[in-house]
């Protein structure tokens, strides 16, 4: 919160069941009160890429989860990766065990082409999971009509889970 934003009180009601459940909650996190875990809600609600204008400019991660052993599945995502390498500033590939990998890239660009690349992910098959999440919106490209282009980095770490 910046400094020239005013704090505004407003009530709110809910059922004594889900205030207690939540104070668990907000405790075991750290919280020292309800209004911060509110704000944090509210700015993650905010942040939800489907709340979004289609062309706001945004950064934010695609993590998916995939079979490394379906047929053509490698191939066709770093195919994929390269058709989108304008929006990809990095990824890293983890291996969870022998079939499975964690693949994470870390994404910048018009939340409409993020979503479309999250998409196309997750509808192939071999793929578990592929979720989008936007962690900053770039008000000063948005406000300046274009977007700033970074290095194109690729990291590969490899995790030993056993």
């Amino acid at each position: 919160m910046s400094d020239k934003d005013n704090l505004v009180r407003f009530g709110i009601s809910m059922p004594q069941s889900l205030i207690e459940q939540f104070d668990r909650l907000i405790s075991l996190q750290g919280y020292d009160n309800r209004s911060e875990a509110i704000r944090d809600l509210a700015r993650k609600a905010l942040l939800t890429s489907s709340s979004m204008q289609p062309t706001e400019m945004v950064a934010g991660t695609i993590v998916m989860v995939y079979d490394h052993d379906s047929r053509d599945l490698p191939i066709t995502l770093m195919d994929l990766q390269h058709d989108y390498h304008h929006a990809i500033i990095s990824t890293m590939h983890i291996h969870l065990n022998h079939q499975q990998c964690l693949e994470i890239l870390v994404v910048r660009g018009e939340v409409q082409k993020l979503r479309e690349l999250q998409q196309r992910i997750q509808v192939l098959k071999g793929v578990a999971y592929a979720e989008l999440s936007v962690t900053h919106v770039d008000e000063h490209s948005q406000s300046h009509g274009h977007s700033h282009h970074h290095g194109h980095h690729h990291s590969h770490v490899k995790a030993e889970t056993d």
